[in-house]
């Protein structure tokens, strides 16, 4: 029988409480001061404390704070009778596993007093039904156990034997830039890795970000700026989202390839290069080529050494690992220590397709960390950190976060509503080039 204890002074909620539990089959215990509650709880072993904020003898968070000493595993219930931020955030703090406003609708309390049970039955089966997290990843970016990762590794290992260029595909989150700083490493971390987003630079910057310019060679240029061609000399140049570079931008880009030497925007001087190039992209650059949307000379520049990495529903033999890694991580980031899965979470996460791959079954696990007391992540606190747990019980219906081609569509449409379909104005809004605006709205089937 569940022991719960009713720490409350008053009398006639203890009463009531108290009353309520025997009825559902608990073995309820009251007190009505901290003191008697506090030396209640250190005399009998409870599985749940029900504990008011504000006693007559002592603040509610004092006794929580004892009790968490005593017991650090101790399942906590808060209550109160005032809609305070402050004090439900240091109760949190403290290690409430969870918080209700009086007067107390008992629906609510029997789902928390369960979870709580949960919580603590999971804890107490020493390995059944719960997964262990630790002790088998190395602190290592890229982690993976699938036949299509273990060939990754061994491409790894080949190409960072030399500076041959290499070309990255696969879909947004997979981890394109670790493979590529993972080659970069493997070659010589001491010489430097620079990487530039493609997409994310209007093109008439663009070209002054990879070559630089000269003061004075354009408004605003007021001091002369190596580019990241420059920058990288000797080391990595990783052009991430090649597949959003305009035509122009692909000729000057495989001249440089080429001739191994540049100019300045502005200047005359050439400029030797030694660079190993890495681009990556998440759209097959051969289908763009057929759509006389890349040049074709330059897709065979780039690839020379291919790596596709597959998304995470085509490796779900990975996604243990890869948990196991990024709670580790997280750990670390949060001043957690979760140490354990539940087994049915654990699955859960396995089965579902991950839209947005491995950076949303981070964004994920880290809402469901930041929500976690204790060692063990369970099953529904995975659940509320998706968009809509009431949805999502299971883990198996609703992504966490859009990925980053749906809220980039998003953004042009509301530039596009806001500018009423001007599209010189949704240029200027957003900061990008006629034919790159063109290229997105055909890419996400814009209707304007």
């Amino acid at each position: 029988m569940d022991r719960v204890l009713v720490i409350d002074d008053d009398k006639s909620i203890c009463e009531s409480l108290g009353l309520y539990l025997s009825e559902e089959g608990y073995a309820p215990g009251v007190a009505f001061s901290a003191e008697e509650g506090l030396k209640k709880f250190r005399g009998t072993s409870w599985d749940v404390v029900i504990l008011d904020i504000f006693l007559s003898d002592a603040n509610g968070l004092d006794v929580l704070a004892r009790i968490k000493e005593f017991n650090p595993d101790a399942n906590v219930i808060m209550i109160t009778a005032f809609h305070d931020m402050s004090t439900t955030v240091r109760a949190m703090k403290l290690g409430a596993v969870e918080y209700i406003h009086k007067p107390i609708d008992i629906d609510e309390l029997e789902a928390a007093i369960q979870r709580c049970l949960r919580r603590k039955c999971e804890g107490g089966r020493r390995g059944q039904g719960v997964v262990s997290l630790s002790g088998r990843v190395h602190d290592t970016e890229i982690v993976g156990k699938s036949k299509p990762m273990k060939e990754i590794f061994k491409t790894i290992g080949i190409v960072s034997q030399s500076k041959t260029t290499v070309l990255i595909e696969g879909e947004s989150g997979t981890g394109k830039e670790l493979i590529a700083r993972a080659i970069h490493d493997h070659t010589d971390r001491s010489k430097p890795f620079i990487s530039i987003n493609c997409s994310a630079i209007v093109e008439t910057l663009l070209e002054s970000e990879l070559f630089g310019h000269e003061k004075g060679a354009f408004t605003g240029a007021t001091y002369r700026k190596p580019g990241k061609f420059e920058l990288a000399d000797s080391g990595t140049l990783f052009l991430d989202e090649m597949g959003e570079m305009s035509l122009n931008m692909q000729v000057k880009l495989l001249r440089v390839m080429q001739e191994r030497e540049f100019e300045r925007v502005g200047g005359k001087e050439k400029i030797k290069t030694d660079v190993r190039i890495i681009a990556a992209t998440n759209h097959s650059l051969k289908e763009l080529v057929a759509q006389g949307k890349f040049r074709e000379d330059l897709y065979y520049r780039l690839n020379v050494i291919r790596v596709f990495v597959p998304p995470l529903r085509d490796r779900r033999e990975d996604i243990p690992l890869l948990v196991e890694y990024l709670v580790q991580k997280l750990n670390r980031e949060l001043h957690k220590h979760i140490t354990k899965i539940q087994a049915d979470a654990l699955q859960a996460l396995v089965n579902r397709d991950w839209p947005g791959n491995i950076r949303q079954l981070e964004n994920v696990l880290r809402r469901a960390s930041v929500l976690t007391h204790g060692d063990i992540l369970m099953e529904e606190t995975l659940a509320q950190s998706m968009d809509d747990p009431a949805d999502s019980p299971s883990l198996l219906k609703v992504p966490l976060v859009k990925t980053l081609d749906e809220v980039e569509k998003e953004h042009i449409l509301t530039a596009l509503r806001f500018a009423n379909g001007n599209r010189g104005r949704v240029c200027e809004l957003l900061g990008i080039s006629r034919p790159t605006l063109q290229r997105k709205i055909m890419k996400y089937q814009i209707q304007v």
